[in-house]
């Protein structure tokens, strides 16, 4: 399971917690959404999860350098 939860700021900036985790989970063959400020997601395939990590990390590197 995968879960992301964004402050204020961060939504502030635009970014949605469930678009976010949704495009991470796509990458594990999965899906998920919720709300902006937090959401869930799962995958089939967890042999791309370390992959999705790193993809997750640098994306809300990105979101957050913006903010």
């Amino acid at each position: 399971m995968l879960v992301a939860a964004f402050g204020p700021a961060v939504i502030a900036s635009g970014a949605k917690a469930g678009a976010f985790i949704g495009d991470i989970a796509r990458l594990c063959g999965g899906g998920g959404g919720g709300r902006p400020n937090l959401a869930q997601a799962g995958g089939r395939d967890a042999a791309a999860l370390e992959g999705a990590l790193v993809s997750a990390e640098q994306k809300l590197g990105s979101l957050l350098a913006g903010a």
